[in-house]
């Protein structure tokens, strides 16, 4: 017999029931268990017929390298996940059991301060999918209710490909707009020097969260190298995906911001806080504030490939801690537009805030953003921003013919460059704000702010803008005009093709072929 034979057969007189692939390495997997809602915790699990009936007690009681198999049905339960798998054995999987629905409902359960309807404390390798995830929600101020809750120290967990809704906290709010929070999945390192590592959140769906002063899915504090990738997150009352830093979830200041992450691949969509009254009581409150995608003090990670549209704001990288800073955080290769306020944001949003240093904003395509006309443009430049790369970016002005607007003269050698502007004003209408002075026409702008010396001002001919295909056509003046620094630039455009066909970058997300 082959070798790989041998070892099979092996494993098979062991009583292990397949070979598995967890993190990209070969495992020999444990034996499968089942949760049934018609089955009983005194049965033996391992069959669908034997089904153990709540999912507590198969998390209790698996071993590393299993899988807890939960059939189709709705399971009115939490589970608190602190046993771990092994990189030896492979990780504790949970997942629906074929292609049937497994329901986690939380209605009618009490909630916590902070707890998940699947709460994992503390554990490794572990892997979640395939779940609906429902109606945990309060009314209750200072409670709050999470989809997912992942929390203290631990590495390789992956949740992947649920679908999570209707978590809420409706709390009825005074004078003070705080304590009314809720989370679809939230990541928080709590602990050091050990922290959250190697996470993978891909291919889920958050929607219909009412979340007060939180997020539909967040990372915070000490979490160190994670994957964000191919998620649905839209139609919630505060932002869509966050890197958190400086908030104090670590008890170490030195371990408290998310880092090393990347986030790629999403569509975050519908995301405002203009009905959420933790923005303002008085609805609509007129805040616009909620974020698709935003970096508030993590560092040194890469937003690309992501589509971010009819939120309040596309992207931002800033800190709203004073003396901190978003720093490191590359933004490339992505579609923003039609959002509210602006499409992309950097620095503090006053001058109370913290600063953006060191980031680089690279070949994305921004269309028409500022669509409220509240002098956002579509690069909002704020408090405090030094060292920033702008370059390569395709910025077509909605009807505000705002192209940027920087409002603080607190700028410091930022290079801005290669971009293709266009506007419905035209090029003697197009107006732009530098270090709080306005210019009116791209020649008068680049002029007085020395900035901008090998960009255009041209229509990109985009396929088909109004229909959100942001795509070059063949005759596109983008083509092959960007500054093709590999350093920065990144492998793959928005679709996954190689980012350089030509003899140089394509200015914006897409890469022509």
């Amino acid at each position: 017999m082959k070798k790989w034979m041998i070892s099979l057969a092996i494993l098979l007189v062991l009583g292990v029931s397949s070979i598995g692939e967890f993190d990209g390495r070969s495992y020999a997997t444990g034996t499968d268990y089942y949760v049934s809602t018609t089955g009983s915790d005194s049965n033996a699990g391992t069959s669908t017929t034997s089904a153990w009936k709540t999912l507590q007690y198969a998390a209790n009681t698996v071993p590393a390298g299993s899988t807890v198999n939960v059939l189709g049905g709705v399971y009115n339960q939490k589970v608190k996940i602190t046993q771990s798998g092994s990189a030896s054995a492979g990780p504790i999987t949970f997942q629906n059991y074929a292609s049937q629905t497994a329901v986690i409902d939380g209605t009618g359960l009490s909630v916590g301060v902070q707890e998940g309807l699947i709460d994992i404390e503390d554990a490794s390798y572990i892997v979640v999918k395939g779940f609906e995830i429902r109606n945990l929600q309060t009314s209750t101020k200072n409670k709050m209710p999470i989809g997912i809750f992942i929390h203290g120290a631990g590495s390789q967990i992956e949740v992947r490909n649920n679908k999570i809704h209707d978590i809420k906290n409706t709390a009825t709010l005074s004078s003070n707009l705080a304590g009314r929070d809720a989370h679809g999945i939230a990541v928080y390192g709590t602990k050091a020097p050990a922290s959250l590592s190697n996470l993978t959140i891909d291919g889920n769906e958050l929607y219909n969260l009412v979340l007060g002063s939180s997020e539909s899915l967040v990372v915070n504090g000490n979490v160190d190298t994670f994957f964000i990738t191919n998620n649905l997150v839209h139609d919630n009352d505060n932002i869509g995906i966050d890197l958190i830093g400086f908030e104090g979830k670590s008890p170490s200041t030195a371990y408290d911001q998310a880092r090393n992450g990347t986030v790629s691949g999403n569509t975050v969509y519908n995301i405002t806080s203009v009905n959420n009254p933790s923005y303002g009581r008085t609805l609509p409150n007129g805040s616009y504030g909620a974020d698709g995608i935003y970096v508030d003090g993590g560092k040194d990670s890469i937003i690309e490939r992501n589509y971010s549209y009819n939120n309040d704001i596309g992207i931002e990288i800033a800190s709203e801690h004073a003396g901190k800073s978003t720093s490191g955080i590359t933004i490339r290769n992505n579609f923003v537009y039609n959002n509210n306020y602006t499409g992309i944001a950097m620095g503090g949003y006053d001058t109370k805030r913290g600063s953006t240093a060191n980031c680089v904003i690279v070949g994305n395509t921004l269309y028409k953003n500022d669509t409220k006309g509240l002098n956002g443009g579509q690069l909002l430049i704020q408090y405090d921003t030094k060292n920033n790369i702008v370059k390569n970016n395709i910025m077509v002005a909605s009807s505000s013919n705002i192209l940027f607007y920087n409002g603080y003269t607190l700028n410091s050698g930022n290079v801005v460059d290669y971009n293709l502007y266009f506007a419905p004003g035209g090029s003697t209408g197009a107006q732009w704000r530098w270090k709080n002075v306005a210019y009116t026409g791209f020649a008068a702008y680049k002029t007085g702010s020395s900035n901008d010396a090998h960009s255009l001002f041209v229509d990109p001919a985009l396929v088909n803008a109004a229909a959100g295909d942001l795509h070059l056509t063949a005759s596109s003046p983008a083509i092959n005009a960007g500054d093709t620094d590999l350093s920065i630039i990144g492998a793959f455009d928005i679709d996954g093709n190689a980012r350089v066909q030509g003899t140089s970058v394509d200015i914006g997300a897409h890469e022509r072929s």
